[in-house]
């Protein structure tokens, strides 16, 4: 156990992805029916490593589809585990035909300093 052994403030774990499942099942073409990517709401899970422990932050509508408050996008998710890790996401990136491409994308993401201790 991480606690117990002194680790979890230099670990961080993350349980999540970065994006959800719609509320709702779609049939598909194949005939198929399921839940689709939805990118308006995600849920993901951290600890250890910076981040403040029993805080819940974001709130979604009752129907679970998409973030009400406190939105937060893939970049701002990739940004803030960066942050964590101490890199520093602005310098992370490789050239492209001549473009800079970031993990974090072209619009500028946000840190979320509300979960970070």
């Amino acid at each position: 156990d991480l606690k117990e052994r002194g680790l979890l403030d230099s670990t961080l774990v993350v349980w999540g992805g970065e994006f959800g499942r719609t509320p709702t099942t779609q049939k598909s073409a194949n005939g198929y029916s399921g839940r689709d990517h939805n990118m308006q709401a995600f849920t993901s899970w951290l600890a250890g490593g910076g981040v403040k422990g029993g805080t819940s932050y974001g709130i979604t509508d009752d129907f679970g589809h998409a973030a009400v408050e406190n939105p937060v996008s893939v970049h701002d998710f990739h940004a803030t585990i960066l942050h964590l890790l101490g890199l520093n996401h602005q310098q992370l990136f490789f050239l492209r035909s001549g473009l800079e491409e970031r993990l974090t994308g072209i619009e500028p993401p946000r840190v979320i300093t509300e979960i970070l201790r």
